[in-house]
């Protein structure tokens, strides 16, 4: 009875140590590549990378976005940088919090080095806003940027967009309460804020007018939140990008997958794959 007792014991010590374990060793080698990396540019490597990733050893998943400790780490990570050192950073986050984000952008634009941002998949909102403090953004073909018109909290929890909160009070209503009237100012504050820290921003690398047109297109609301801009619209609002993105990005992103599942929802054999050419046929229409 007591070696059962022992073998129970030592498969709970597994099911809770075995996690750990398995988390130190990505570390390991994400910290590996990171400093490949670095070595191949000459540069501070930063990654802002939130997924779905489990939490401790309950394997509860926890939705991550950009936060106050991440501009505390990325600030920090600046300030141990030489000046005139190349920074780096792998970008990948719905958004998240405004003071956040613009402390990272604010960050990146203030360095003296050379800052690039590349975007795998996705930046959005405030991902966007810090990418718009780097000298280039460095997106894949398919990858895609997003609005940075801010969202107002209202009643019970909801998120409503600035500029509609705006709009909804064009409409002539005498019953109007005074919690709406207060949200319509938030809202019109809001809007002027964001205007100003994102023409700011796009001032390091344009004109003031072309700035000015960016700024407005990218914080006034005139897109839904989650709208998605890609590559093509990027430059064509003037942004300083470029598709060109190092295969070593890709392998780090891999080095940060999402939390396993029962079933996967895509599946694909995870090689690379020659293009196949057509058999010859001869005359009578056999094979060559």
């Amino acid at each position: 009875m007591g070696s059962i007792l022992d073998i129970v014991w030592i498969l709970v010590l597994l099911q809770l140590f075995v996690p750990v374990l398995q988390r130190s060793l990505q570390t390991t080698r994400r910290r590996t590549m990171m400093r490949r990396i670095e070595r191949a540019r000459g540069s501070r490597l930063i990654t802002i990378i939130h997924r779905q990733e489990t939490m401790s050893l309950l394997g509860f998943p926890i939705a991550r976005y950009i936060d106050i400790e991440d501009s505390e780490q990325v600030l920090r990570a600046i300030r141990l940088t030489p000046d005139d050192m190349p920074v780096d950073v792998v970008l990948h986050t719905p958004g998240g919090l405004v003071i956040a984000a613009e402390q990272i952008a604010e960050a990146l634009k203030r360095h003296k080095g050379r800052v690039t941002v590349f975007v795998p998949h996705y930046a959005m909102s405030g991902g966007t806003l810090i990418a718009l403090g780097a000298d280039e953004i460095v997106m894949d073909p398919d990858a895609v940027l997003g609005p940075v018109d801010p969202q107002i909290g209202g009643p019970g929890g909801a998120t409503y967009p600035a500029a509609s909160i705006l709009k909804a009070l064009e409409e002539p209503n005498p019953n109007r309460d005074d919690e709406t009237l207060i949200l319509g100012d938030l809202a019109r504050k809001a809007l002027q804020q964001v205007y100003t820290t994102t023409y700011n921003l796009l001032a390091k690398h344009m004109p003031p007018e072309q700035a000015d047109r960016t700024a407005r297109a990218l914080s006034s609301g005139q897109w839904t939140h989650d709208y998605p801009i890609d590559v093509q619209q990027a430059r064509e609002l003037g942004l300083p990008v470029s598709d060109q993105m190092p295969p070593e990005i890709y392998a780090l992103m891999e080095l940060y997958p999402q939390t396993s599942q029962r079933r996967p929802s895509v599946e694909y054999v995870p090689v690379p794959y020659e293009p196949v050419l057509p058999r010859r046929r001869d005359r009578n229409g056999r094979g060559a």
